[in-house]
């Protein structure tokens, strides 16, 4: 039996629909993938060739460019730095953002919005205003050329106190008065039921802060030594990829190279958990409504 005219219309109305919005996911995926592959031919291509004008679209698998970028600089001690500095950064700012989150969302005391103000007035002091006092801070506390400065200034996020604050805000009163009434002390409620109920705003957190580490390049410019032959170097991969620009130019196809083996960590890394990624932020995003 044939559908009427009708349900017919609907049907191929719906069928366009769909594949128009596959048409512009594509071509928006596009639009974010091609600076990255074009810097992958940049890295593959001959001398000269980054600066023809039509651009050169298709690598010439030329790798003389990623064995120069290879040997400019220690980038396995690099990657190293890199990732204790943002694993220590994420570990640090999860603890603070779920303590200092649950008592703004959770305990009850004197001047608590107040001080919630404060907290989310630092957002509008611009980090460069502070980089001459900070840099003496460090200097006095002799602080200067070690890991310490890269990580404990940046352990407390106010994006994640805030998220995981509102998290806090749309859980009853009455649960953590039943687990008073249990004998729970407020760290065992905590850990017991307040981690959980917030994973999704620390998965959050844990991404942006990860990456904010890992893309960081002015401070640890700043706070460490800037002697890359050095063996006993802190300094993290972005700082290595400043080797590629002196007085007489910047080697374009080698910092291609360079940019494109010290990100591709990062996008496995995203494409491995891009799931858990996506669900963490649709639940943040809840949690924020709410």
């Amino acid at each position: 039996m044939s559908k009427p005219p009708a349900s017919r219309g609907m049907a191929g109305a719906s069928r366009a629909g769909l594949y128009a919005r596959r048409a512009l996911a594509v071509f928006i995926g596009a639009a974010f993938v091609f600076p990255f592959y074009w810097t992958v031919v940049i890295s593959l291509g001959r001398p000269g060739e980054f600066s023809n004008f039509p651009p050169v679209l298709v690598p010439h698998w030329d790798w003389s460019n990623w064995s120069r970028a290879w040997h400019s600089a220690p980038w396995l001690r690099l990657f190293g730095n890199t990732v204790l500095i943002a694993s220590g950064t994420v570990l640090l700012c999860l603890v603070t953002s779920l303590l200092a989150g649950f008592a703004f969302g959770v305990l009850r005391f004197p001047g608590r919005k107040f001080l919630t103000l404060l907290v989310l007035a630092v957002l509008m002091m611009p980090g460069t205003v502070l980089i001459i006092p900070d840099y003496v801070l460090a200097n006095d506390l002799h602080l200067l050329n070690t890991y310490w400065i890269q990580i404990i200034p940046w352990g407390a996020s106010v994006f994640g106190i805030f998220l995981v604050r509102q998290f806090f805000l749309t859980m009853p009163a009455e649960i953590l008065d039943a687990a008073a009434l249990d004998g729970a002390s407020r760290l065992r409620f905590l850990r017991s039921i307040g981690v959980p109920m917030v994973r999704p705003a620390l998965v959050i957190i844990a991404i942006n802060v990860f990456l904010g580490s890992w893309n960081s390049f002015l401070w640890p410019v700043i706070m460490t030594d800037s002697n890359m032959e050095s063996s006993s170097t802190v300094q993290p991969i972005e700082v290595g990829l400043s080797t590629f620009a002196n007085a007489e130019g910047t080697d374009f196809p080698g910092l291609a190279a360079a940019v494109t083996f010290t990100t591709l960590p990062v996008m496995v890394f995203f494409l491995l958990l891009q799931r858990q990624f996506i669900r963490g932020a649709l639940s943040a995003a809840g949690g924020v409504r709410g």
